[in-house]
């Protein structure tokens, strides 16, 4: 399925179920699940309501939507596979698209191992798309037009597990940018720092910089924080002891 065909798809997951679909995914509001959505498929949160509002015309709900306009024909095509699709299946299947790790709660012997849920028993979906994936694309679809970054080319350091999520190479020189992303659903609250990642910023001072992006509820923004953790933000230290078990297998020959 492609990029367009997804976004159609969440679209009519949040038409077809309307409230009941934005809780399946953990969001507030339409807004907040275009917002996330939207920037969590690398498209314009406009997009996916403009495909909710023209599907609209074929379920059930309080809104109009596109009712004297024409269905285009890839919306017809995704409204036809899926418009008799179960809630708890098409649901899924719009998680995978923005969170792979989410393939798992199809298998609720696996779900309720890895206990994917926040502490009042709802699905962290929504809260791990804002502050993972969603901050993240936010921050590449807008990076070059922050002063801070421009005139730099962002690689995207996700997987490297280095303690930033974007290095930025200036296009001047060898100087560079470690960006460290967090999202927030609302204006404010706290965003937490990994102990790699607060080592990291300690050892790169000023070339290290933690991008908030925040508001995801309403109309998302950001705020720049350069040298965090040498700045006058207050880092409160959170300790947490954990025993780890492994397990080991002899293989013989």
């Amino acid at each position: 399925m492609n990029k367009r065909d997804k976004q159609i798809l969440c679209g009519l997951f949040l038409s077809r179920f309307d409230r009941a679909g934005l809780d399946y995914l953990g969001f507030q509001t339409f807004s907040e699940a275009f917002n996330a959505i939207g920037y969590g498929l690398e498209a314009r949160p406009a997009s996916i309501k403009n495909y909710r509002d023209e599907l609209d015309p074929f379920f059930p709900n309080e809104r109009k939507g596109w009712h004297r306009r024409p269905l285009r024909e890839h919306c017809r095509r995704i409204l036809e596979d899926f418009q008799d699709v179960a809630i708890e299946r098409l649901g899924e299947l719009v998680k995978s698209f923005l969170l792979p790790m989410e393939d798992v709660e199809s298998m609720p012997e696996v779900k309720r191992v890895l206990n994917i849920h926040d502490a009042d028993g709802t699905s962290s979906f929504a809260k791990r798309l804002i502050t993972g994936r969603a901050a993240e694309q936010y921050f590449a679809a807008n990076c070059a037009r922050m002063p801070e970054f421009e005139g730099f080319n962002a690689t995207n350091t996700t997987a490297w597990g280095c303690g930033f999520d974007f290095k930025l190479a200036s296009q001047k020189d060898e100087s560079y940018r470690a960006v460290e992303v967090k999202g927030l659903r609302t204006r404010c609250g706290q965003v937490r720092m990994t102990q790699l990642e607060h080592d990291v910023a300690d050892a790169l001072l000023d070339a290290y910089y933690l991008v908030v992006v925040r508001n995801f509820v309403e109309t998302p923004f950001h705020t720049i924080m350069r040298n965090p953790v040498h700045s006058c933000m207050t880092l409160t230290r959170m300790e947490r002891r954990e025993v780890r078990v492994s397990w080991s297998l002899s293989v013989g020959d």
